[in-house]
């Protein structure tokens, strides 16, 4: 009864903290850009292309479209949008008969003024995607796979509605990215582990991975006199009023805080195996089951710094091979800013999960190792035994 409760507890604590996050406002709902607008889906109806310049693969000039639009103040009507085109494949769209498209609709009292064609509407396909993801969660995990979809939608929204409008406030991105880190990680454990030592030990390992990732980034930024604006779309930022950020020191927190996610993976591996032991075993002493640790934690070092490095790498296969088509010695590439940030990344990423598992196999070793969480699982060995026995006894005697 009181594990079933434990259980409970904790996904009425996840519940309760996504209504909370949704209803959390932002503070930048009503920007200025957005004002005095509708944004809204539209159905291509025909297109118009005697505007648009063309030369080998890039397009500008304007596209025109007739859209019906499909939600809002004006849902039924037929206008004509434009598409404006900048000549740049990465942010220019193209628009056929019968795509589906997001349009920002300007109007005054008269009524439409005029309509922009945004982008290609995307959302019921990522909706789509979403629940193709948190229906396989929860059919192969179960419980355990419906407080990792909380736990997922939990990190979003806490990014989302207090990481970022921190940021864009001016707060000090370091300290406020340790404290986000340091909760998401608390919680994120505590949905697999609820109520348990097991908890602490894994937070403690994974907190102090995270620290000595913080120390790292900051000091290998400044010695390889790397700024913030490698990060993509920071530029835009300043220009768009927010001059005073300190873009590096919040590509630092980025560094952590984008290896948070498997140092908490290898944390929760290592407690897992150190309290197995323990309960295989329950008269092992610390050093023991510290070893123990660190045995699991070796194994598992090997793939986590590989994951790392494909994750940071995988957006930049491209700039790779612009350096491999043009003959660019390696020298030059690896001495590049944009490499030298993923490298940066990478390593110092990589360096925070080899102390992860030193310091969990330590934490997991003291804390599950202790006198009274010893009693517990004694308690718990000694229930299993007896509903063993009690499932036994009515084979026994029927045999007799």
């Amino acid at each position: 009864m009181t594990d079933r409760l434990k259980k409970y507890s904790v996904s009425i604590i996840a519940v309760l903290l996504i209504v909370i996050l949704i209803a959390l406002p932002t503070g930048y709902e009503d920007a200025v850009i957005y004002q005095g607008t509708d944004k809204v889906k539209a159905k291509v109806l025909s297109t118009d292309e005697s505007a648009v310049r063309s030369s080998g693969l890039i397009q500008s000039g304007e596209q025109y479209c007739e859209v019906e639009l499909l939600e809002g103040k004006f849902k039924g009507d037929e206008t004509r949008a434009v598409n404006m085109l900048s000549g740049s494949l990465e942010s220019d769209k193209i628009f056929e008969e019968g795509d589906v498209a997001h349009v920002v609709v300007s109007y005054n009292d008269d009524g439409i003024t005029s309509v922009t064609m945004n982008d290609h509407y995307r959302i019921d396909k990522e909706l789509i995607l979403a629940g193709i993801f948190i229906l396989f969660l929860i059919l192969f995990a179960g419980g355990t796979g419906l407080r990792a979809v909380c736990s997922f939608a939990i990190t979003i929204l806490t990014i989302w509605k207090i990481l970022v409008p921190a940021y864009l406030g001016g707060a000090n991105p370091i300290w406020c990215g340790i404290l986000i880190t340091a909760f998401l990680t608390l919680l994120i454990i505590f949905f697999v582990y609820g109520f348990d030592m097991k908890t602490l030990a894994a937070c403690g390992g994974a907190f102090l991975g995270v620290l000595v990732t913080c120390i790292l980034g900051c000091v290998f930024t400044d010695a390889f006199k790397i700024h913030g604006a490698v990060m993509s779309y920071s530029e835009s930022l300043l220009y768009a009023g927010y001059q005073d950020l300190s873009l590096t020191r919040i590509f630092m927190s980025a560094i952590f805080i984008g290896a948070s996610g498997a140092m908490i993976d290898l944390s929760v591996d290592i407690t897992s195996a150190v309290n197995e032991v323990v309960h295989k075993k329950p008269g092992i002493g610390w050093k023991e089951a510290m070893l123990s640790g660190m045995n699991v934690g070796r194994a598992a070092m090997g793939t986590m710094t590989t994951t790392l490095l494909l994750a940071y790498s995988g957006g930049y296969i491209a700039l790779l091979m612009t350096f491999m088509a043009q003959g660019t010695p390696i020298e030059n590439i690896l001495n590049y800013k944009y490499v030298s940030a993923e490298i940066l990344q990478t390593i110092v990423g990589s360096l925070g999960l080899v102390t992860v598992a030193p310091l969990t196999a330590l934490t997991s070793g003291i804390l599950l190792t202790g006198k009274r969480y010893k009693a517990v699982v004694m308690r718990q060995n000694a229930g299993e035994q007896e509903e063993d026995a009690a499932s036994d006894a009515p084979a026994l005697t029927e045999g007799n």
